[in-house]
């Protein structure tokens, strides 16, 4: 249904830009790199430095999974040299018009410019029955949130630069040195996590969707319940009833969740068992001063320590 939705939009935007722009050239020293988040878009960046130009689709505010398919996002797809995006179904209600509207073969299935990151992470959460659409946002090839999770950070990093390099040759020193360079910020930030890490392990909280099951596996702590009873469900009082008892068992005294959900709901639960609702964002740019993965990955983890 949202799809249907869209398409008569985007079709009519692609059809009133696609006279201007149809003899625009694309013949530019740097590489155009179009990403579905602010989070790949921020690595992008650290691996092309000013080799690259880059924008991103999606805000670090809005939730990923429901992008408004504008007709500008067509005619940035239209000039671009890479498309990379989450993958795992997570962009499956907007990708697609956006992709056909644009009708650019360098970022069709198979070409070096179509980057779906999904391929070098390890999946988690990945269906093991028959699922669709109708049982909620279960995203049956996998959960696709895992940017969350650092290392994931690393592989999303070298998957930039093999893609970069490869399309820019000339380049591709720059390309190992940036990447590089990446990871070892990263590793340094990671060692000043480690003891908010040892706080957070084995810790019981409830997190509002599965979106934090990549955080959870890294930073140790457990998730004992869900405000969603499936990803995309809105909880109901059963579901909320038999939470409150959970985390009453449990101990859990944090309600992780992203600032684009029902806060009143979770300050319901919160009131009946003590608990404290935590509004974490999951990308960069969610709230003001995460402009980057890093400083994203470090408030998170500084936060949910100070919280326990």
């Amino acid at each position: 249904m949202f799809l249907h939705r869209l398409t008569k939009h985007v079709a009519l935007g692609a059809a009133l830009f696609a006279a201007p722009f149809a003899g625009a050239s694309t013949a530019q020293a740097q590489l155009k790199v179009v990403t579905s988040t602010t989070d790949l878009y921020d690595i992008a960046k650290a691996v092309g430095g000013d080799k690259i130009t880059a924008t991103h689709i999606g805000e670090g505010y809005q939730d990923p999974h429901f992008i408004e398919a504008k007709p500008s996002f067509v005619l940035q797809l239209r000039n671009a040299d890479v498309w990379a995006f989450v993958g795992l179904d997570l962009e499956i209600g907007w990708m697609p018009l956006l992709l056909q509207g644009a009708r650019n073969p360098k970022l069709q299935a198979g070409q070096p410019g179509y980057v779906d990151a999904s391929r070098v992470i390890s999946v988690l959460d990945v269906a093991r029955a028959n699922v669709d659409r109708s049982q909620g946002d279960v995203h049956p090839l996998g959960n696709p949130h895992y940017w969350l999770d650092p290392e994931n950070g690393r592989r999303i990093a070298k998957l930039f630069q093999e893609t970069f390099a490869k399309l820019d040759p000339k380049n591709a020193s720059v390309y190992d040195a940036n990447a590089k360079a990446f990871t070892q910020r990263l590793d340094a930030a990671e060692r000043t996590w480690q003891a908010d890490l040892a706080k957070i392990k084995g810790q019981p909280v409830v997190a509002w969707h599965t979106s934090w099951r990549y955080f959870a596996e890294y930073t140790g702590m457990n998730i004992v319940g869900f405000m969603e009873p499936k990803p995309g469900v809105p909880p109901s009082p059963a579901h909320l009833a038999s939470l409150i008892q959970t985390m009453k068992q449990a101990g859990a005294k944090v309600i992780v969740m992203e600032p684009f959900y029902d806060k009143k709901t979770a300050d319901f639960v919160a009131s009946k068992t003590g608990a404290r609702v935590l509004v974490l964002s999951p990308s960069v740019g969610g709230t003001k001063g995460l402009s980057d993965y890093i400083q994203l990955m470090t408030s998170g983890i500084q936060q949910l320590a100070a919280a326990l």
